[in-house]
C-alpha cells in the first residue's frame, strides 16, 4: 500500500476534508467544510480548514470566495509553527489564479521559509508535502515570470521531495509541474509517467480524480499540439478525445468550472461539441419541466411521469415537447446524454 494520507487512518474532521479535496471529491469536501464552519477548531485546524475551502473555491472558479478568505487568512501569516505557512501557500495560490505571479512567487517562497526553519527536513512530513507545496507553486510562478531556468530547478527539486515522501499523489503532482516547467521534448513523457503513478496509486484504492483529470486535460493538449508524441503510444485524436471527454465528464460533475472551459475549447479545436452538464441545461427550463425532463431522463414512460406528478399524459407531452425545443434534440433518447451527469 503507498504511504499516502489518502490510504491512513483519517484522525478527525480536518484530514476528512484535506482527504477529499486530494481525492477530487469537491463537492464532498464544500459539504464538510460547511460543517466545520460554525465549529471552534485550534488556530491551525482552522488555517488548515480555511486553506482547503480556498483550494475547492478556486477549483470552482469562485474567485471572489477564495479572494475573501484569503483575506481573512492574512492574520495568520505571521502566526508561530506552520500555521503562517498554510495561510501563506493560501494566499499565493489565490495570488496565482488572479495572474498575480510576483506577489503569488512572494508567498509561495516565503511558506518554504517558515517550513524550512520550523522543519529542515520538510520531505518527511507527507502533511507539509501535500498540503503545503511550496516548491510546485514557486517553480510555475517564476515560469510565468520568464525565470525559467529557476522554475526547472525548483521543479526538479521538488519531484525529489515528492518521491522522498513516497506519496504517489504528491510524485504524479510533481511530475506534472515539472512538464510543465522543464518540459522540452520530455513534456509527454512526464505527463505519461504521472498518469502511470496514479493509475497504480488507484488500483491500491487511493483515488485522485481531481489531478487525474487535469493530467488527462494536459496530455491532451499536448497530443494535440504534437501529434504522435510520446513513448510507446500513437498519440492519436482517438487517444486526445477519450482524454478530453474524460475530463470533461469528471469536471462537469463536480462543476469545476475553470478545468470544465479549459477541457472546452480543446474540445472545440478539435472540431468536437462540448457535452453540457445537468445544472446548465436545466437552468433553460422551467422548474415544471425539469422535473418531466429528470423521469423521462431516468427511463419513465409518459404515462408513468403523469402518475408520479399527478398530471395529464398530455400535460407531460406538452412539457417534453418544450423541452427538446429548448435543448435542441427531437426525442426522449437523447434527453439523459443532453442533460449531462448532475452535479
Amino acid at each position: 500500500m503507498p504511504a499516502d494520507a489518502l490510504t491512513t487512518a483519517v484522525d478527525g474532521p480536518v484530514d476528512e476534508v484535506t482527504a477529499l479535496v486530494r481525492a477530487g471529491r469537491v463537492v464532498e469536501a464544500l459539504s464538510a467544510l460547511t460543517r466545520l464552519r460554525d465549529r471552534p477548531l485550534p488556530d491551525r485546524d482552522g488555517v488548515r480548514v480555511a486553506a482547503a475551502a480556498v483550494d475547492c473555491r478556486l477549483a470552482r472558479g469562485d474567485l471572489a470566495d477564495a479572494v475573501g478568505l484569503s483575506d481573512r487568512l492574512a492574520a495568520h501569516t505571521a502566526s508561530p509553527g506552520d500555521v503562517a505557512a498554510f495561510a501563506l501557500h493560501a494566499r499565493a495560490e489565490v495570488s496565482a489564479a488572479l495572474g498575480d505571479a510576483e506577489p503569488a512567487l512572494e508567498g509561495f517562497l516565503a511558506a518554504g521559509t517558515v517550513l524550512t526553519g520550523t522543519h529542515p527536513s520538510p520531505e518527511t512530513s507527507l502533511e507539509h508535502v501535500l498540503e503545503v507545496p511550496w516548491r510546485a507553486g514557486a517553480a510555475l510562478a517564476l515560469v510565468r515570470t520568464g525565470r525559467f531556468r529557476e522554475g526547472a530547478e525548483l521543479a526538479h527539486e521538488h519531484l525529489a521531495v515528492a518521491e522522498a515522501s513516497g506519496s504517489p499523489y504528491a510524485v504524479a503532482g510533481a511530475l506534472r509541474t515539472l512538464a510543465t516547467a522543464d518540459s522540452g521534448a520530455r513534456r509527454t513523457e512526464l505527463l505519461r509517467r504521472a498518469r502511470a503513478t496514479l493509475a497504480e496509486a488507484a488500483a491500491d484504492g487511493v483515488r485522485a480524480e481531481r489531478l487525474a483529470a487535469q493530467l488527462d486535460t494536459d496530455l491532451a493538449g499536448q497530443l494535440l499540439l504534437v501529434p504522435g508524441s510520446g513513448v510507446g503510444s500513437a498519440g492519436g485524436p482517438a487517444e486526445a478525445l477519450a482524454l478530453l471527454r474524460s475530463a470533461e465528464e469528471y469536471a462537469g460533475r463536480q462543476e469545476l468550472w475553470p478545468l470544465q472551459g479549459r477541457v472546452r475549447r480543446l474540445l472545440e479545436r478539435f472540431g468536437e461539441r462540448p457535452r453540457r452538464v445537468q445544472s446548465e441545461a436545466l437552468a433553460a427550463l422551467t422548474a415544471s419541466e425539469r422535473r418531466v425532463a429528470g423521469l423521462a431522463a431516468d427511463g419513465l414512460t409518459n404515462r408513468q411521469i403523469a402518475e408520479q406528478l399527478v398530471v395529464t399524459v398530455k400535460a407531460v407531452e406538452w412539457h417534453l415537447s418544450h423541452v427538446y425545443r429548448k435543448l435542441g434534440i427531437t426525442s426522449r433518447t437523447r434527453l439523459a446524454s443532453t442533460l449531462g451527469p448532475p452535479a
